[in-house]
């Protein structure tokens, strides 16, 4: 149980507070304008909280603050650490696929059109984020006859640039040739420069320049060119189309839709630049503590805006709620602008309407995520039960870590840590170590063991180093696991708990041992190991026999699908 600290030793200063459990990992990461008043909230008698508020100072062993000059500081702190630690009672991003943009390559000699997904690079233009890649391929593919800049790889531009033969996109006229020379570099240029403008929402320049184009080309009785030029011109428009026009030519907003109950909430954004829909986007926030809307409004702010999004900011957003003390976000947004940015939520008109549309998706979305995770849940949390009750563990494992080996006949030893957290890969945690001492011509067990010995160690050791120092300079093996899972059987079971006994780890993390050929557990102090077979269950989808894991010995049946 955490201890209150004395009043008087907490300041009465904007900054960012962390709650830590007894094992040193950061469960909690908060923000304030007053420490001193914010933290005395939380010490009050546990029936006045939230039950999962007190649910999480009861899990708390210590609390820290790290003060700061101002509000915006401290907003910019208490993210960082989030983004940092992972708290598990912090809101967290549980849909976190990346959405794909339309790129132009523009810092290249010759610049590239492209489908690009990740993190911001350098010399690039980033349009969108849109909902599917083949949103941007029709859109590209429609712009390319009337835009006919490069699409090919660098490598590939160079290969036609060396045998002197363009490629097929050059012969069906999606490519001026820029690798052979058939389109001089100012031409090229201004090409790049009016796909960008169009791209931008800047259309009735380039619609008046192909219609004026055309009908020159007609007078000029050229009616070969007037009838490509008018190809090109209703390409230029189907593309348009594709672009709904939501608000005045002038403004540049995104709007924010929510969704949400007392544990989740969906959010979709829509990115409107020169009153157009440019891009969209959504993501499933998990509110693992009560949060009132206002504060979910400043989380979201958070996740869109920490880093400024490859589109731009924008230079107003709209909201369904205002965030607490909206004025220190406008300040922070507009730092990051370099200009004024206003927040607000719409109350009438066609913003009003636009921001209706938007929380219509964000509540489809919100259903569709509510069933593909009701029986996701209950399965994960399910089998971590009985993976803590039949391997006899002090409690679930929510993080498990799986260590195996490999090497290239006895040489290059590499060492795989493989993280599980709450019955789900953890892919952002998983590790490799290049083993340095270990790596001999023979193949041995002897070698295994050594080279498991040396990753466990190097692991736990930077564990038990970053234990000791402060939040802000602790590494990425900060947290220990519920379960230590070593593929070797037995021998590996005994290098792994020589390790744990060597750092005094024995009493704080459990550890097993798996022999694949026949489906056994080896745990320490059990000469006999658990087998772990399937036993059959009715499938709630289909009502088919499905299999379960089990230390009990029943046949397995068929699996299903669904369940899976």
């Amino acid at each position: 149980m955490i201890t209150r600290p004395p009043s008087g030793s907490i300041p009465d200063a904007p900054g960012s507070y962390q709650f830590k459990d007894d094992a040193g990992r950061v469960i909690y990461v908060g923000k304030a304008k007053s420490l001193r008043s914010r933290l005395s909230n939380y010490f009050q008698d546990p029936a006045n909280l939230h039950p999962r508020t007190a649910q999480m100072v009861a899990t708390a062993a210590t609390v820290e603050w790290i003060q700061v000059r101002n509000e915006v500081e401290a907003l910019m702190l208490e993210y960082s650490l989030i983004k940092q630690h992972r708290p598990r009672f912090n809101v967290r991003l549980v849909d976190d696929k990346s959405y794909p943009f339309l790129a132009v390559t523009v810092g290249d000699e010759w610049p590239r059109a492209m489908v690009m997904r990740g993190a911001r690079r350098k010399g690039v233009r980033y349009f969108g984020p849109y909902g599917h890649a083949y949103a941007i391929r029709e859109t590209l593919d429609l712009l390319l006859r009337t835009f006919p800049i490069r699409t090919c790889s660098d490598n590939k531009l160079a290969m036609h640039a060396k045998q002197g033969r363009p490629c097929l996109l050059f012969h069906i006229e999606k490519c001026a040739g820029p690798c052979v020379g058939e389109v001089p570099k100012f031409a090229y240029d201004e090409m790049v420069a009016d796909l960008l403008r169009f791209l931008d929402g800047d259309t009735d320049e380039v619609v008046e320049r192909l219609d004026a184009a055309m009908r020159a080309a007609a007078t000029g009785l050229e009616f070969e060119l007037a009838a490509r030029w008018r190809d090109r011109l209703a390409s230029v428009r189907r593309a348009i189309e594709k672009q709904q026009m939501v608000a005045e030519r002038s403004e540049d907003l995104d709007v924010i839709g929510v969704a949400e109950d007392e544990l989740e909430a969906a959010v979709q954004v829509f990115f409107v630049r020169r009153g157009r829909v440019v891009g969209r986007k959504g993501f499933v926030l998990d509110k693992v503590l009560s949060i009132d809307p206002s504060e979910l409004s400043g989380r979201i702010l958070e996740e869109l805006y920490y880093e400024e999004p490859p589109i731009g900011m924008p230079r107003s957003v709209l909201l369904p709620t205002l965030p607490p003390d909206p004025a220190v976000y406008e300040q922070w947004l507009s730092e990051h602008r370099g200009s004024k940015v206003e927040i607000r939520v719409p109350q009438r008109g066609a913003k009003r309407t636009l921001a209706e549309t938007v929380t219509e998706n964000a509540t489809e979305e919100f259903q569709r995520h509510r069933l593909r995770r009701a029986s996701d849940h209950n399965s994960r949390a399910r089998a971590l039960n009985e993976l803590q009750e039949h391997l006899g563990l002090p409690e679930a494992p929510l993080r498990i870590e799986c260590f195996d080996m490999s090497h290239i006949q006895g040489t290059d030893y590499v060492g795989s840590m493989v993280v599980v957290t709450d019955g789900l890969a953890d892919k952002r945690e998983y590790r490799r170590f290049k083993v340095r001492t270990v790596g001999g011509q023979r193949i041995g067990d002897s070698d295994d063991f050594a080279a498991m010995e040396e990753v466990l160690t190097r692991r736990f050791t930077n564990y038990l180093d970053d234990r000791v120092r402060p939040i802000e300079e602790r590494g990425k093996f900060q947290y220990s696991p519920q379960l230590l899972v070593v593929d070797g059987g037995k021998g590996q079971l005994n290098v792994a708990v020589r390790v744990l006994e060597s750092l005094g780890l024995e009493e704080e993390i459990p550890v097993c041992s798996l022999a694949k050929q026949f489906e056994e557990v080896f745990l320490p102090g059990r000469p006999e190991p658990v087998r772990v077979r399937a036993s059959p269950r009715r499938c709630s989808f289909c009502s088919a026999s499905v299999t379960r894991a089990t230390a009990s010995p029943s046949p397995s049946t068929a699996s299903c699908a669904a369940s899976a």
